[in-house]
């Protein structure tokens, strides 16, 4: 636990085999569960997490790849299931270990505190980003951040960063059905949080790169601006319902 709130990690993971043992080993004492979600890995990435001695370790997999978005969802909603309180944060950490555990707490504590409904991580207000993060795969992400920002009303420095945090409460008001599967996930998730008012936070966390060339292409970029629109256009058609419904004096 971490300051009396339960802290769930969720772990979304595709053909993660050389790297799942690593990230599960890293995850800190404070955290009370993880459930590892296997896309329709091929490579035996479950069967390495079958081997995980650490019992806060739950293994669910989809048969057939769905979108690292649904892999999420399907997460959340175990966790859900287990029950718990509304400042029980449940923390995104990838299968591929380019999150750093030790950011855990700063990105789980605005949620355990009563102090934000959602965290992103910030990777590029980390004093090493500049030298760590590739220029193109920067130049792209922030403009993801500006144009999703301007899309929720709200600042958001670094849109596609997977490292986050979701209070349990924030959690319970989504429709999982609605929501994205694959890429894009991160912003058509921001869109549907600010039209509930949930309150975002941001941590700065260590940005961490091996070397993989981005996944960011321009169809990649065009889907996010396709949610985006879409996530307007929802607000828009939402807006004009509550105007034909107020009573008129």
């Amino acid at each position: 636990m971490l300051e009396s709130a339960r802290v769930v990690v969720v772990v979304p993971a595709r053909n993660e085999a050389p790297r799942i043992g690593r990230v599960l080993s890293g995850v800190p004492d404070f955290v009370d569960a993880i459930i590892v979600v296997d896309d329709g890995s091929t490579d035996g990435t479950s069967a390495v997490v079958a081997r995980e001695a650490d019992a806060r370790v739950v293994l669910v997999r989809h048969e057939i790849s769905q979108g690292v978005g649904a892999a999420i969802a399907t997460g959340y909603q175990h966790a859900l299931d287990d029950g718990g309180a509304d400042n029980d944060a449940l923390v995104v950490m990838a299968g591929d270990g380019q999150m750093d555990p030790r950011d855990l707490a700063a990105v789980a504590l605005p949620i355990v505190r009563g102090q934000a409904g959602y965290v992103k991580g910030n990777r590029y207000a980390h004093p090493s980003a500049w030298q760590i993060v590739p220029i193109e795969r920067r130049v792209a992400g922030e403009a993801l951040a500006l144009l999703t920002s301007l899309v929720i009303g709200q600042r958001v420095h670094d849109s596609q960063c997977g490292y986050t945090a979701l209070a349990r409460w924030a959690c319970a008001r989504l429709d999982f059905r609605e929501l994205w599967p694959r890429y894009g996930y991160p912003n058509d998730l921001l869109a549907r949080l600010a039209a509930l008012n949930v309150p975002l936070a941001e941590v700065v966390v260590r940005p961490i790169y091996d070397g993989a060339p981005s996944g960011v292409r321009a169809r990649h970029a065009l889907r996010a601006s396709w949610l985006l629109a879409r996530a307007v256009a929802r607000r828009l058609k939402l807006r004009a319902s509550a105007r034909r419904s107020s009573p008129r004096i």
